[in-house]
């Protein structure tokens, strides 16, 4: 599908088909509130970017290249920030308005009781108060004005241009888009990044399968030498105290529970119905930074692909900004006016995330209006209307807000909140909730300045701001400079003075591990936060690479546990190494074939042992000898046309239910509390989890992934790995809105990462020289209009690691909207 016939024959054929001709799977209650499929969808066909608009702030022009990827010029940067607003809207104007209902609670409104789950959760965490609070803060510096213009660019857009197909469909209208609305997608990107709820999860292993199952299968500290800032990085660091607060997470004493009170098992009700809301699983990214002394041209390189949702359209949209004040190209966020990641005259900076813990949960003593008391969490917040804190008892900060809810009654839900931040219950267990997005950030003032730093230094400067979420920030500028900088803000918690890990409850109404300065909807000092020059960073390092893993070994302030397995943190610094020691200059090409890299670590760590384990089984068949013979002989790479890929895919998928589905089955755990493959591939052979024979249960596994497989009729990798999941908000109601769907390289494991299961991969890639040659690549296309040439127009290229340029240059022809200075009342 990559013309205007095709789709529009698509949506002829849809049209003709009526209702049931738009779903594989029946009419849901999503479809049913589909408008009836009239004329009106028809409109949407024709839509054509108006060639002028008048533009409050003053002239502007946008062109547009050959991927649809818009280049705003203006001489006064309100101008330029109105036409970046509305040409945003034009190209993703449903994408921005299904965000904004997402994050303030309102998707019933548009779709009914189906999604009244989701937003009774986003109403209780009330994002929308965090982003208020934050925008009064934004509002008075020099982002605040930017922000505004942008925020009339997107009201203009959708009062003014033909909606797309979505709103057709749904025969609704957005409403006016708001400054605030901009800054919470702010929150909604730092809530995906640094939502987690481990704590709670860890209860619930610990009460289901013994503290000792905690421990040897969710260890906090994964048994590798790849951390980011390894012993080869060379890079000099801030002047700080650098004092050692003693922790690293990994200290059993300090860990422990202060004894002050006895509390309540976590149900696993809570915890999974919290998991359902947390960062999508399998959030990472891959970056690395090589300086000039090896590099062909002298200067430094940046490569940078982040590991997000896989969705169409697209997560990201790029975009040019031309101004007196900056020239920036790169990607950013539908609802963000500013460029997120990519590259100015001077530099270029991207983001990883560090998986920092920003999220305590807290339990509290809570009593009802008649006096009696039901010790921790048991009784339900909504029957109580008191906590302890300290020597007093509290009335819950309570606000009323509304759940419209289409073709059905409307509910009211009560916000609760505690000194920490909100409430959150179910099934009568109650925990309050803090987070250090849930105040008011200075995040959008530093990406402000980020677009206009010159050099790292100022760069330098502008990352003090950024506040959330916490990232790992790789940066390189065309002076030679490179940084590496964990941005955000880290939390101290400490319990009787003594600083404690984040990664357990804590007992709320004894005030144990909270933090410092920090005021929920307000504006916080962070007082009690780890100083900046004592985070971990890295200025001018030689060669240096982010893919989750952990930061450093030793830590002098607790970070987290949330790190990734090091498959592709090794796998690049390998690659990299091996390219250094040659002598080779580690070109743009080498950069872009190392995105590409489909090795998987797993496989090495575990496929000899399984062929071991075939060949000393008893009365192994021809199809076990066979299959281990090709595993053998792979290279452990995860093509899509290769069979031994698919094997082990399948395999390992099988192992671990061997493994692991009995006891947790039994402790009714799903698989979505299993261990990471790490644990699985480094527990010791005698292990009590193997039941007696690691090489049994190995050969069990593939005699079953071989049943699978020959039931399923795959043949390769790419039959199983395909582009299937990547799909529209209502790809199942309305299938043609997706991309095709192609088989497709890489694993969970594999630099070139792609994870069939959940949708998640390379959602942008790039490769930047600063101030020389850029390339970048989006999985689909720039526009979100169904019928336009850039829907999918990246998509073929994205599969096959391919990569356009990333060109800062003005196109001189003509522009395609040229907007125009609104006439003021009294002009002439």
């Amino acid at each position: 599908m990559s013309n205007d016939t095709t789709r529009r024959g698509l949506l002829a054929g849809a049209l003709a088909a009526g209702v049931g001709g738009l779903t594989v799977s029946g009419a849901s209650e999503l479809l049913e509130s589909f408008a009836p499929l009239s004329g009106s969808a028809w409109d949407a066909a024709d839509r054509e970017l108006s060639e002028s608009v008048e533009n409050p702030y003053g002239d502007a022009t946008v062109r547009y290249d050959g991927y649809g990827v818009p280049t705003i010029e203006a001489d006064d940067e309100a101008a330029a920030y109105f036409a970046v607003g509305y040409v945003q809207a034009f190209d993703r104007a449903f994408q921005l308005d299904l965000q904004r209902r997402v994050m303030r609670g309102r998707l019933s409104e548009l779709v009914g009781e189906a999604t009244l789950e989701d937003d009774a959760f986003h109403v209780a965490m009330d994002f929308a108060g965090a982003a208020e609070a934050t925008w009064e803060r934004v509002a008075d510096t020099p982002a605040g004005p930017l922000v505004e213009a942008y925020a009339e660019g997107v009201t203009a857009a959708m009062e003014t241009e033909q909606l797309p197909l979505e709103f057709e469909l749904l025969g609704y209208e957005p409403r006016e888009w708001t400054p605030v609305d901009t800054i919470l997608m702010e929150k909604q990107i730092s809530w995906d990044l640094t939502g987690n709820f481990g704590e709670l999860r860890r209860a619930v292993i610990a009460d289901r399968l013994g503290a000792d199952a905690l421990e040897e299968l969710y260890p906090e500290r994964l048994n590798h030498d790849v951390p980011i800032l390894r012993e080869r990085v060379d890079g000099e660091r801030l002047d700080g105290d650098n004092e050692d607060d003693g922790n690293d997470g990994n200290d059993g004493t300090r860990n422990s529970r202060s004894g002050a009170l006895e509390t309540d098992a976590v149900d696993r009700e809570l915890a999974s119905w919290l998991s359902r809301f947390e960062s999508p699983t399998g959030v990472g990214s891959n970056s690395w930074v090589v300086s000039g002394e090896h590099t062909d041209s002298g200067g430094p390189l940046v490569a940078y692909d982040p590991h997000l949702t896989l969705m169409t359209p697209p997560l990201w949209y790029e975009q040019h900004v031309e101004t007196p004040e900056t020239s920036v190209r790169g990607a950013t966020f539908p609802g963000v006016p500013f460029v997120i990641t990519g590259a100015n005259e001077t530099g270029t900076w991207s983001f990883t995330n560090v998986g920092a813990d920003v999220l305590d949960c807290y339990e509290y003593e809570m009593r009802g209006d008649d006096g009696s008391s039901a010790g921790h969490r048991r009784l339900s917040s909504t029957d109580a209307d008191e906590y302890r804190y300290g020597d007093e008892w509290r009335a819950f900060e309570t606000e009323e807000r509304a759940i419209p809810v289409a073709d059905g009654e409307d509910r009211t839900f009560t916000i609760k909140k505690t000194v920490h931040g909100p409430v959150l219950e179910r099934e009568g267990q109650t925990v309050g909730v803090a987070w250090t997005g849930h105040t008011a950030t200075r995040t959008t003032e530093a990406i402000y300045e980020f677009e206009r730093s010159d050099g790292l230094e100022d760069l330098l400067e502008s990352t003090r701001k950024f506040d959330l979420p916490t990232q790992n920030l790789v940066y390189a500028d065309a002076d030679g400079r490179t940084m590496y900088y964990v941005t955000g803000k880290l939390p101290i918690r400490r319990i009787d003075g003594d600083p404690v890990s984040g990664n357990r409850l804590f007992d709320g109404s004894a005030g144990e591990g909270e933090w410092s300065g920090f005021t929920p909807f307000g504006e916080s000092s962070w007082d009690g936060f780890v100083p900046f020059e004592e985070k971990p960073h890295a200025i001018d390092p030689d060669v240096l690479a982010t893919a989750n893993q952990r930061v450093v070994d030793d830590p002098n302030h607790y970070v987290g546990v949330a790190y990734a397995t090091p498959y592709r943190g090794g796998r690049i610094y390998e690659r990299l190494d091996e390219r250094l020691e040659s002598g080779e200059p580690a070109d743009h090409d080498f950069h872009r074939e190392l995105q590409d890299d489909t090795y998987d670590g797993r496989a090495a760590q575990l496929v000899p042992d399984l062929v071991d384990a075939v060949a000393s089984h008893d009365g192994a068949s021809d199809g076990l000898e066979d299959a281990a013979d090709e595993l053998a002989d792979w290279d452990y790479r995860m093509e899509r046309d290769s069979s031994s890929a698919l094997v082990f895919d399948r395999w390992l998928e099988g192992f671990r239910r061997e493994v692991f589905e009995p006891a947790f089955e039994d402790a009714d755990l799903d698989e979505s509390y299993y261990p990471n493959d790490w644990v699985l591939a480094t527990l010791p052979a005698d292990s009590d989890w193997f039941d007696g024979s690691r090489p049994e249960r190995m050969v069990d596994a593939l005699e079953a992934a071989l049943a699978e497989i020959d039931e399923e009729g795959w043949e390769t990798y790419g039959d199983r790995n395909t582009t299937g999941p990547i799909e529209h908000p209502f790809g199942v109601e309305a299938p043609f809105l997706d991309y095709d769907d192609r088989p497709a390289d890489g694993s969970a494991a594999t630099v070139k990462n792609y994870r069939v299961d959940d949708a998640v991969g390379s959602s942008w890639r790039m490769v930047v020289e600063p101030g020389g040659d850029a390339t970048a690549i989006l999985p689909g296309g720039n526009s979100g209009d169904y019928f336009s040439e850039h829907y999918d127009d990246q998509f073929e290229a994205w599969l096959d690691g391919e990569q356009k340029p990333m060109d800062r240059s003005v196109d001189d022809g003509d522009p395609d909207v040229v907007f125009e200075a609104a006439e003021t009342e009294g002009s002439q």
